[in-house]
């Protein structure tokens, strides 16, 4: 190779290119979009909690999106693409006890640092438009919805059994509660249950809309939207009452209404008003009620329950069957009572056996079923299929189904849907939140805060036990909104998911003073086009943001929008190079800021892209991190021995030579031609790549561009037009995951402006490419298979001969016949290759398919093209020849698709 000018040490120094190259990005507002952009393309992930340092999850999911939006961008659309903080919570307030601080302070010094990190990694946020969930300019609006929700009947203050977590002393959402371990969240420590008024949303008035709008979220991943329909757990059944006498008619909620006549004894929950009423006489039973409510649901099994001493009447029998109050029972589920049909129900069938309860079976298997009814025997176990009712008096032989509709009217029943979800306890018992903005007066009972009085501030942080805000007299107490009298403000602050279940409309207008967000920009931006985050916010932060959209639509401050994200995508887990996730605890974390100074940000970006697809986990490398630096300086040296003329290149004729020469030298133009067919069909390959976010996909294809470049170089003098269009290609399709690098490439190849703001290549592979590409492949494995197999270690010549058209003809009849022999034997053109075709028909006869080939003519330019591939590979001279040229014996080998082949020593 020749260079021009003093040798010297080629690549980039990543610590210098960064920076510069980021504020290039700043000064000339790459990033930032107008308010007056028309429906831009909204790109967003899931805001970070600041927790002070940015982890390698959180490079994943910021390296998604940002790639995304600068392909986006790229591609002439506008794009939105902001960042923001989530930041009120529970462990910055931990941390400022432990740090002898405030939560304020610390916040926002690691808001600072994390700025600082995410633009260090070069990622392209329209700082404009930063969002803080802690500053009173934001959460004011926390308060000012959570008043126009009570205004419409979405706020009540209940008094249920909460969740209660006795190390962050706060109460918790069912949807914080994890796993049957009933675990907090957030510290993995066993919830305990408490009697508490709090304050709610109700979701569940939006229940039966959140679970059929599911089916529309065709851009959602099916696990996350089956997360939600099994979170909602919609019951379609029937209410009928049992009367306990000395007690009145009790309601339960049943799908099964066809085993009525098999109930043979009657639970409630423990904190079922019956129960509660029973408990007051019954000392067996308010203790054991006592127990429950304490107990951790790890120390009780279906089994636990005691015996009330009362009976309840069966509607369908007339017979009395014992009342039972039972830990299985829940009082938030359905009406908090049930009848029960052991041999028809395993829970029920369980606490039968524990208890030596009666086990009557009225279900059999139907004609359909795959058991015989002889083979069942309900007293071993449960049978829980549909089928015939048996024993059932008058129903007998009646089907399941057909039943459980005639027993609603037989027994006075209604019918009725039941929710698994529960509304949303909002309040929590901690400081660093939102303040609700209510105010308990003796008088007047709970009064709101005045709009004009918005926002509630937060007091100054006092170091205290239990809640701060209990503990800030002068805060808290107040002169009514109402009447003026002496008033307590509301101590309990929001519930941080309120912050994050609307902060993506607030992107729209955050400078905004007289509303939430401007309605019609958002109506016209929103849905967001590409959301991307963890897979452990399914059923929390998913749940809530779609349901404040639908009720801020409602409310008539979005137009046409209901649902907040159209695409999601769940990035997985980063763990350690010792297959583990990353923890603190395993010590086998990766600190990006370490990555960024030895390798820089560009490294950290492509390892992470290259690894896996977005969704998938991905183990850390130091390998692949060295791949991928050595990549980019390899792309990078490429790029700048060409710029500095130490590419020897030259023009390709005018005039393309033959498909091939009898000394079998290939022409300077085919292989130009070669590779800017690949150029093209890279180009395509990976936008379309991009756009399903197979970001591993589009960079490979970049990688085989690359090498197909060097490749190129090597074996002939390149067309400069050609070769520099591959760079050119390369540096652009490599620009949106290597952004650094991708506007060094473009400035060493002499391009105006900046990278970031240049057009996306165009995308349209030759239309023959997949075939020919095919074709080329198969013969390339073709040749390596005859030198494994023949043991040839010195090929001198491989003369290729594609198949005469009277071939092609064949196979384009055998694709459409049903008997293909016949079919060709009767084609009058055909039938003067005699015998010849007849073989050929037979062979295509037993094959399943046809793959698509070239016309004759197709295959010969096709393979001449390529023919520099095979040399370079073999080390040998190669001859592409028409079936009329090539020797006989080898011609009547060929195939469409599957040239023949001969190779000479």
């Amino acid at each position: 190779m020749t260079t021009t000018g003093e040798e010297r040490e080629r690549g980039f120094d990543h610590t210098a290119i960064e920076p510069r190259w980021q504020a290039a990005w700043e000064d000339a507002d790459v990033f930032r979009i107008d308010d007056d952009a028309e429906d831009p393309e909204y790109v967003l992930a899931m805001f970070p909690y600041t927790s002070g340092s940015l982890h390698m999850g959180h490079v994943r999911n910021y390296t998604i999106t940002d790639a995304f939006a600068r392909f986006e961008r790229m591609r002439g659309e506008s794009v939105l693409h902001p960042m923001g903080w989530d930041s009120f919570g529970l462990p910055a307030e931990n941390a400022a006890e432990e740090r002898d601080t405030n939560p304020r302070d610390w916040t926002m010094q690691c808001i600072d640092s994390m700025r600082d990190q995410l633009t260090e990694m070069g990622f392209g946020y329209d700082w404009e438009r930063e969002v803080t969930t802690c500053e009173p300019e934001y959460y004011q609006w926390n308060q000012w919805l959570f008043k126009r929700f009570r205004e419409a009947g979405l706020v009540e203050r209940q008094g249920a059994e909460l969740n209660w977590c006795p190390s962050c002393e706060t109460v918790l959402a069912d949807e914080q509660v994890e796993g049957e371990a009933e675990l907090c969240w957030r510290c993995d420590t066993p919830i305990e249950h408490r009697e508490m008024d709090q304050w709610f949303f109700t979701i569940t008035d939006y229940a039966e809309e959140l679970l059929e709008a599911l089916d529309g979220l065709d851009g959602w991943p099916n696990n996350v939207r089956e997360m939600q329909r099994n979170w909602i757990g919609k019951q379609e059944g029937a209410s009928v009452a049992f009367e306990i006498p000395g007690y009145g008619d009790v309601d339960i909620f049943t799908t099964r209404l066809d085993t009525i006549y098999g109930a043979t004894y009657f639970s409630l929950a423990p904190g079922h008003p019956v129960a509660q009423e029973i408990a007051e006489s019954n000392e067996d039973v308010a203790e054991y009620i006592e127990m429950a409510e304490q107990a951790d649901e790890d120390d009780l099994d279906v089994t636990s329950g005691v015996f009330t001493g009362e009976y309840a009447v069966n509607p369908a029998t007339g017979e009395e069957i014992p009342v039972y109050v039972a830990d299985y029972v829940l009082t938030d589920v359905g009406t908090g009572a049930l009848y029960a049909v052991p041999a028809h129900d395993d829970r029920d069938h369980e606490f039968a056996e524990a208890h030596d309860i009666d086990i009557v079976q009225v279900v059999e298997p139907g004609p359909e079923a795959e058991v015989d009814a002889d083979d069942i025997d309900v007293q071993e176990a449960a049978y829980t299929p549909d089928g015939l009712l048996v024993d059932s008096g008058e129903y007998d032989g009646l089907h399941s189904e057909d039943a459980r509709e005639t027993f609603v009217d037989v027994f006075d029943g209604e019918e009725r849907t039941e929710y698994n979800l529960r509304d949303w306890g909002i309040s929590r018992q901690r400081y660093w939140g939102t303040p609700i903005p209510m105010i308990h007066c003796e008088d007047c009972g709970y009064v709101e805060v005045p709009d004009e009085d918005l926002p509630v501030e937060l007091p100054e942080f006092i170091h205290t036990t239990g809640n701060p805000l209990d503990a800030a007299e002068e805060w808290k107490h107040v002169d009514c909104p109402d009447c003026g009298g002496d008033a307590v403000r509301e101590t309990d602050t929001m519930d941080t998911f309120v912050d994050s279940s609307w902060y993506f409309l607030r992107y729209t207008a955050p400078d905004l003073t007289d509303a939430p967000f401007d309605a019609d920009r958002a109506s016209d931006w929103m849905p967001v086009d590409q959301y991307v985050g963890g897979i452990e916010h399914a059923v929390m932060h998913l749940l809530y943001a779609r349901f404040f959209t639908k009720v801020v639509e409602d409310l008539d401050m979005l137009d046409g929008v209901r649902e907040p994200f159209t695409n999601l995508t769940n990035q997985g887990m980063v763990l350690g190079e010792d297959g583990h996730k990353m923890s603190k605890s395993r010590g086998n974390g990766v600190s990006p800021q370490r990555i960024i100074e030895e390798y820089g940000a560009d490294t950290a970006r492509l390892f992470i892209m290259e690894a896996a697809q977005p969704e998938k986990e991905l183990a850390w490398s130091a390998e692949e991190v060295q791949s991928a630096h050595s990549f980019l300086q390899n792309v990078y040296t490429l790029a700048e021995e060409y710029a500095d003329g130490g590419v020897e290149t030259g023009t390709a004729g005018s005039e393309a030579q033959s498909a091939s020469t009898e000394s079998g030298e290939t022409a300077n133009t085919d292989i130009a031609d070669y590779v800017a067919r690949e150029i093209e069909a890279t180009a395509a390959r990976a936008t379309e790549e991009y756009e399903q976010l197979r970001f591993n996909h589009a960079l490979q294809a970049v990688r085989e561009l690359v090498s197909l470049l060097r490749r190129y170089r090597n074996a002939t003098t390149p067309d400069a037009e050609v070769f520099e269009r591959g760079l050119t290609t390369a540096a652009k399709l490599l620009s949106p995951v290597a952004p650094h690098v991708g506007e060094e490439l473009w400035s060493v190849l002499d391009n105006d402006g900046l990278m970031a703001e240049s057009d996306w290549p165009s995308a349209e592979a030759p239309e023959d490419y997949a075939v020919s590409r095919r074709l080329v492949e198969n013969t390339r494995e073709d040749i390596r298979d005859i030198v494994d197999t023949v043991g040839i270690e010195d090929p001198q010549t491989i003369t290729l001969a594609v198949a005469p058209a009277w071939k092609h003809r064949v196979v384009d009849i055998a694709r459409d016949a049903d008997d293909v022999v016949p079919a060709v034997m009767q084609n009058e053109e055909l039938q003067r290759y005699g015998s010849a075709a007849a073989d050929f028909a037979k062979e295509l006869a037993g094959r399943a398919q046809y793959d698509e080939t070239l016309a004759p003519e197709g295959e010969l330019t096709a393979l001449a093209r390529a023919a520099w591939l095979i040399e370079e590979e073999f080390d040998a001279d190669v001859v592409v020849q028409s079936a009329a040229d090539a020797d006989d014996g080898l011609a009547k080998k060929a195939e469409p698709g599957r040239p023949a082949i001969d190779i000479a020593e």
